[in-house]
């Protein structure tokens, strides 16, 4: 039976959790500017009389 401890440091093992979390949080925020933006866009359009999408 093989008991060796686990070598490897908490951060050694958690770092690629940490880094997608990070990336999901960033690509997130993103998502939201952008669609947020987008509809300010359509809206200042909408009632300035300009409808693009009827």
């Amino acid at each position: 039976m093989n008991v060796t401890p686990d070598t490897r440091s908490t951060l050694d093992k958690y770092l690629p959790v940490l880094l997608g979390l990070l990336t999901a949080l960033l690509v997130g925020k993103a998502l939201k500017k952008t669609m947020w933006s987008l509809f300010g866009m359509y809206m200042a359009l909408h009632y300035s009389g300009i409808h693009p999408f009827s």
